[in-house]
């Protein structure tokens, strides 16, 4: 064979080679593209939800949803409910649920109240310059209850929802009698000036929900203890072939879901200086769509602190729309019941889809790859 004929056949060779090099790495970015994507289809999926929301209600009654008392108020109410989502996403990546987490941020509020009036009485300016210790030790005993619920999943073994579902009750019970059913009233003078302060026309307590949104993102996805709490959701075998302390990992979770209901209970006080034992008693099925509609995998290993906040915006808004268009809470908790199966329909349909197998392509004859030995 001549040199030229040679280098004819050899040509379409290496131009075939190239393509299927080419062909490669674009398939390679666009997979990995689209892995990124769900990865945070929650939080996209939370920003169409929200625009879609606040569109509907401005069409509705523009004149009640959109004026700047309605849009005040849902900013200085959305983190209260939005850092009790986060506690509860949190405790939901190791695969559990911490459902006492209302009951420990009004335990939290309960706390506060007490200490501060009982300083008070005698002492006005004592409790107002004890204002940053009494609003601490609120959080500790948030995190003395997630501490509590730690011990009975990680060190006892009981379930989480039947764990937590008991201390639930417990904690109600003893601030029933704490409080003797009544509602309690005043709160350090300093949570009241946040709860009323603006930065820019945006309340402090909104920014302060960004801020705490932030740390938690940082603790899940850039420490040593959040990469063990996404593994022992997504993989607990793995988790303990890895050496993974499972107890520590499951008493340090519950432990920050708890600071996180004590530091919720004081934003109860900042925007409304009373506590009650029964305060936001339907929060309970509220931050749990929040966190499922966020993006949060129930059986654990996943989740997205940005769909979170979105997710708590949406429902925000959708609860003062309903306002503004004068439909019940009834109605509201309806809708509620009605998003979280819908959400965990989609989700469903979507692991399927992921999980069906491909189908292979019969190659041509011509291009099966040969099973002869080569003759050399």
């Amino acid at each position: 064979m001549s040199p030229d004929l040679k280098a004819r056949n050899e040509a379409p060779r290496t131009n075939t080679n190239s393509l299927r090099q080419f062909n490669d790495q674009l398939g390679s970015w666009t997979d990995r593209f689209v892995r990124r994507t769900g990865a945070n289809r929650g939080a996209g999926r939370m920003v169409v939800a929200l625009l879609l929301a606040i569109s509907l209600f401005s069409a509705l009654n523009p004149r009640v949803f959109l004026s700047p008392i309605n849009l005040q108020n849902i900013a200085v109410a959305a983190p209260e409910i939005g850092i009790i989502a986060i506690g509860m996403m949190v405790v939901m990546l190791t695969g559990g649920i911490d459902l006492s987490l209302v009951a420990i941020a009004n335990f939290s509020a309960i706390t506060i109240s007490t200490l501060h009036t009982a300083i008070a009485t005698n002492d006005p300016d004592l409790a107002n310059n004890l204002a940053i210790v009494i609003v601490l030790a609120g959080i500790a005993v948030g995190m003395i209850g997630g501490a509590i619920n730690g011990f009975l999943v990680s060190v006892v073994g009981i379930t989480p929802i039947l764990a937590t579902l008991a201390t639930m009750q417990i904690y109600n019970g003893i601030a029933i009698v704490w409080t003797g059913g009544t509602t309690l009233y005043g709160a350090p003078a300093m949570l009241g000036a946040i709860g009323q302060a603006a930065a820019a026309n945006v309340p402090v307590l909104f920014i302060i929900f960004l801020a705490v949104a932030a740390l938690v993102a940082v603790l899940i996805n850039r420490t040593a203890l959040g990469r063990m709490i996404q593994l022992e959701g997504a993989n607990p075998v793995a988790a303990q072939y890895s050496a993974i302390p499972r107890r520590a990992v499951l008493m340090k979770t519950y432990i920050v879901g708890g600071m996180l209901a004590g530091l919720a209970g004081a934003l109860f006080l900042a925007r409304n200086p009373t506590a009650s034992a029964d305060y936001g008693s339907s929060y309970v099925l509220l931050v749990i769509v929040i966190a499922v509609l966020g993006g949060t995998k129930p059986a654990g290993g996943f989740a997205s602190v940005a769909g979170v906040v979105l997710a708590t915006l949406t429902l925000q808004v959708v609860s003062s729309g309903f306002t503004a268009i004068r439909l019940s809470s009834y109605e509201y908790a309806i809708a509620q019941g009605v998003i979280l199966i819908a959400v965990m329909i989609l989700d469903s349909v979507s692991s399927t889809r992921t999980k069906r197998p491909k189908k292979v392509k019969s190659q041509p004859a011509s291009e099966a790859p040969s099973t002869e030995p080569a003759i050399h």
